[in-house]
């Protein structure tokens, strides 16, 4: 294989890894839609995008894999692949935390007052985390990765937030135990597809200066 073979194969890479952070932020968006909606559609539609992306993760090992076996990567390719096979790890459980926040919507639909908004803020938060996580591996923009885990913050406020609200609305009675129970596991649902954002973003790290953050977990 030749040097420029292997650079158009590290453009597929990125436009794959582009279509697969675009089919998250969908899921995200279509989770959104669903909590506020109630619309069964839109459920089952968040089921299609896991499977999406599921099958996006396994194209793109695929590609890696060929990319390792047809070449010896210098050591900064090497790091691009492998970074980009640990990103996809992340990007797939978050398909799986928006199929579980899809199965738990039709619990919730028929309850009104829930702190939905303050939920919407943590899926756009999230969808903006996915979204420049990838632009920063495309770009190998270390900035950019860097303000993906400092943005973190917001999701974590705005999960404590929620269960503020969770627990003003119970002492209330305007809510009872077993719905506060499902919004919490919600929001909860959220914060973790936060949290894989930053591990892709400190992969995105990886990938740049050959460091990774959490040392003990390369």
């Amino acid at each position: 294989m030749t040097r420029i073979h292997f650079n158009e194969q590290l453009n597929e890479l990125n436009n794959e890894l582009i279509q697969m952070g675009g089919l998250c932020e969908s899921a995200i968006d279509t989770c959104v839609d669903a909590l506020q909606s109630g619309d069964e559609a839109l459920v089952k539609e968040i089921s299609k995008r896991e499977k999406e992306i599921d099958e996006k993760e396994s194209e793109i090992s695929a590609l890696c894999m060929k990319m390792l076996l047809h070449q010896q990567p210098v050591a900064r390719d090497l790091r691009t692949i492998s970074s980009a096979l640990k990103m996809i790890t992340d990007l797939e459980r978050i398909g799986d935390q928006a199929d579980d926040i899809g199965e738990m919507i039709s619990y919730t639909t028929s309850h009104s007052g829930a702190p939905y908004e303050l939920i919407k803020e943590m899926g756009l938060a999230t969808k903006k985390m996915v979204r420049d996580s990838i632009d920063a591996f495309v770009a190998q923009d270390k900035a950019m990765a860097e303000a993906v885990i400092k943005h973190d913050d917001v999701v974590d406020d705005l999960f404590v937030n929620v269960k503020r609200t969770v627990i003003d609305d119970i002492n209330r009675k305007t809510i009872d135990g077993e719905f506060a129970s499902d919004v919490l596991m919600i929001a909860k649902y959220f914060e973790r597809i936060g949290d894989h954002a930053v591990n892709v973003a400190e992969w995105v790290e990886f990938s740049i200066t050959g460091h990774h953050r959490r040392e003990g977990e390369v």
